[in-house]
Order: structure tokens, then C-alpha cells, then sequence
């Protein structure tokens, strides 16, 4: 089985970090996300966070200020992933559900109320010591 490997972005402002909502007809579909993207042949994680945060949510990210938090690899059994995650501090824009998702900005202790994808759960934790 082949593994997609995925740029994720811990969007961080003013003690919130921002969430979008899976489409239903998507993997996971209806369950709360960090937003980001599969990471294309040739491209960085970092360039790949860039793109999919620009199509996804019309922001440009400072990837110079992108600190790594964590790497997780996770079987769902129809699908392997690896997901590549950074806390992104700075950007520019206003965050808009470009993809017609739902967005929502939450305080790190709502997190461990919303059901996410089980590969997100590390993160859910970590944030609770991180931020």
C-alpha cells in the first residue's frame, strides 16, 4: 500500500489555532483538521505547506518562522499516511474556506473535545504541553 505523505499546518494566532472540517465525501469525511496537503514529487514539505495553505485557505505562510512539531505515520487500513507537521506562527491574509470547509479558530483545550482523523490525535496531545 502506498503512503501519502502530507504537509500539515498547526495555524497558531493570538492562542487559537485554526481548524477546517473534512468534506463528507472525503477520507476521514466530516471530522475536524489541522489544514495542509499532500506533498508533491520534487516538492519540500515546506513548499508544499505553502501551496496547500494558499489554495486551501488563501493565506501565505512566513515558512522562515514554521518550527517542526512532529512527524506521524498511521495505517487507517485502506490508507497509509505520514504526516509532516509545523507550528505556523505568521502569515498573511484572511483564512477563508476556499474549498468550501467549514473553518473554525478553537483554544488548545476545545481541541480534546472535536473528533478528528486518529492520525491527529498525536498532535491534539502535544499541543496540549506545546502551546
Amino acid at each position: 500500500m502506498k503512503t501519502v505523505n502530507v504537509a500539515v499546518g498547526v495555524i497558531v494566532q493570538q492562542q487559537q489555532i485554526l481548524l477546517s472540517k473534512r468534506h463528507a465525501s472525503q477520507h476521514q469525511g466530516g471530522l475536524w483538521e489541522f489544514p495542509g496537503g499532500k506533498i508533491e514529487p520534487k516538492e519540500t514539505v515546506l513548499e508544499a505547506m505553502q501551496r496547500e495553505l494558499h489554495e486551501e485557505l488563501g493565506i501565505d505562510i512566513d515558512v522562515g518562522q514554521a518550527s517542526h512539531l512532529i512527524d506521524i505515520s498511521h495505517d487507517y487500513g485502506d490508507k497509509q499516511v505520514c504526516l509532516q507537521v509545523y507550528i505556523i506562527p505568521a502569515f498573511t491574509g484572511k483564512p477563508e474556506g476556499r474549498e468550501g470547509q467549514p473553518l473554525r479558530w478553537v483554544a488548545k483545550a476545545e481541541l480534546l473535545t472535536l473528533a478528528f482523523p486518529e492520525a491527529n490525535q498525536p498532535i491534539v496531545e502535544l499541543l496540549q504541553e506545546a502551546l
